[in-house]
C-alpha cells in the first residue's frame, strides 16, 4: 500500500502535545512528513526536554497513523528538542546534594509523608546518604514519624559560618518546621513567612553530603511549592496518591502543575497508596476499597511512568505512629513493597539524569498562579 502524506497529516491533526492546545500540525511539532510506499519518516519538533511528553508525543504519532491511515505502516520518527533561551537560573545548588526529589500530593490524607519516610528509609538501607526536608510547614510530621518530637537541630560552625545541624534517625538526616514549634502550636503564617522559614532550612543547614534529598511538600499547589521550584532546582518529583476519583482528580493537577512549561519540572512517576486491603486471615484476597488501579491508569493517561501501589496495612500506620517507618520491618512484605518501589525511584531518576539536562530553578514574579510563573 503507498501511503498519501495528506492522509498522515489529516491524522495528525487528531493528536495534541501535553502543555500545548494545538494539534500538532497547527503548533508546528510536525516539522515534515515523508512518505516511500508503505513508510512514512515524522520529524517532529518539541519544545520541552521532558521525557515522558516526548515518548507520548512519539507513541501517539504511531497510534494515530496505525489507527486511521494503515496498520501495516512502517513508521520512523526523529525527534528533536528546540528550548528557547533561559535567562540567569535564580535558585541555588546546595553542594554536596546530587538529587532533590519533590514528594507531593493533590490532596491531604493520601499518605504522602508516610511514602517519603519509608522511601528515605529503604533509600538509607540500600546504602545512599539521604536527608529529609520537611516542607509540610502547616502539617509537619517527620518529627512523629522518626521519634525525634522532642529533638532539636544544633548550631556548628561550617567555614566560618553558623549552621543548624539536621538531626538524625535512622541514618537520615531531617530538618522540619515542626523541631521549633510546640506540638500543640499551629503555625499561623502567610506565604513570604513560610517561604523565609524554607529558605533557612535549604540554606542555613548543614546538609553534607547527600545522594538524595527528598523534599515532602504540602498538599496541593501553592506558595511553598513554589517557593521550592524558586529556591531549588528540583531533580523531579513523585506524586503520591490514593486511587478514588476525588483524589486522583487532585493528583493531575499536582502533575499539570509541574509538567507546565513555565516551571518544567519532571515528573518521575505516581505512587498508588491505599491501593487495597488484605485482611490477615484472608492472605489471598485484594479489597479495593478505594477503587482499583486508579493512579495506574491516570499514570499511562498523563504518559508518565507508574511506580508501585502499596496496600492498606495497619502495621504501616502503627510505625508511623511509633516513630519507626514500616520498611524498616525485616524481611516482611512491607519491607518488599517498599523495595520495589523505591527501585522504580531510583530507575527513573537515573532515566531523567541521563536524557535531561539539569532541571533550573525558576523564577517566579507573583503567587497568582501558575501562568504567572516564568523561567
Amino acid at each position: 500500500m503507498k501511503l498519501d502524506r495528506k492522509d498522515i497529516l489529516k491524522a495528525l491533526e487528531t493528536i495534541t502535545i501535553a502543555g500545548e492546545g494545538k494539534n500538532m500540525v497547527d503548533s508546528g511539532a510536525i516539522a515534515n512528513v515523508i512518505t516511500f510506499g508503505d513508510e512514512v519518516v515524522v520529524d517532529l519538533v518539541l519544545h520541552t526536554p521532558a521525557m515522558h511528553i516526548k515518548k507520548r508525543a512519539e507513541d501517539d504519532i504511531k497510534k494515530a497513523i496505525l489507527e486511521l491511515v494503515s496498520p501495516d505502516a512502517k513508521i520512523k520518527i526523529n525527534s528533536k528538542v528546540e528550548v528557547a533561551d533561559k535567562p540567569e537560573i535564580k535558585g541555588k545548588m546546595i553542594p554536596g546534594i546530587k538529587n532533590i526529589i519533590g514528594v507531593a500530593s493533590g490532596k491531604g490524607g493520601v499518605g504522602k509523608s508516610t511514602v517519603t519516610a519509608n522511601l528515605a528509609v529503604t533509600l538509607a538501607k540500600m546504602g545512599f546518604s539521604v536527608g529529609i526536608l520537611d516542607a509540610d510547614i502547616y502539617g509537619p510530621s517527620m518529627p512523629i514519624m522518626f521519634d525525634v518530637e522532642g529533638e532539636k537541630p544544633v548550631s556548628v560552625t561550617v567555614d566560618g559560618k553558623s549552621k543548624m545541624k539536621p538531626v538524625e534517625s535512622y541514618e537520615v538526616k531531617i530538618l522540619s518546621i515542626g523541631f521549633f514549634t510546640a506540638p500543640s502550636q499551629a503555625v499561623i503564617w502567610r506565604g513570604p513567612m513560610a517561604s523565609k522559614a524554607l529558605n533557612q532550612m535549604i540554606f542555613d543547614a548543614d546538609w553534607g553530603e547527600l545522594d538524595f534529598m527528598l523534599v515532602d511538600l504540602p498538599p496541593g499547589t501553592g506558595d511553598v511549592h513554589l517557593s521550592i521550584v524558586q529556591s531549588l532546582p528540583i531533580t523531579g518529583v513523585v506524586i503520591v496518591s490514593t486511587p478514588q476519583a476525588v483524589a486522583l482528580a487532585d493528583a493531575k493537577k499536582g502533575v499539570s502543575m509541574f509538567m507546565s512549561e513555565a516551571i518544567n519540572v519532571p515528573v518521575l512517576g505516581i505512587i498508588e497508596n491505599m491501593a487495597y486491603f488484605t485482611p490477615e486471615e484472608l492472605p489471598e484476597n485484594k479489597y479495593y476499597i478505594f477503587g482499583k488501579e486508579g493512579a495506574k491508569d491516570l499514570a499511562e493517561d498523563l504518559g508518565v511512568p507508574f511506580l508501585g501501589e502499596i496496600p492498606i496495612v495497619q502495621s504501616i500506620r502503627e510505625a508511623g505512629d511509633y516513630g519507626r517507618p514500616a520498611a524498616m520491618q525485616s524481611a516482611s512484605p512491607i519491607e518488599h513493597i517498599f523495595d520495589e518501589v523505591t527501585r522504580n525511584v531510583v530507575q527513573e531518576v537515573v532515566n531523567r539524569n541521563e536524557n535531561l539536562p539539569a532541571t533550573e530553578a525558576v523564577k517566579i514574579t507573583t503567587m497568582a498562579g501558575c501562568s504567572a510563573v516564568k523561567k
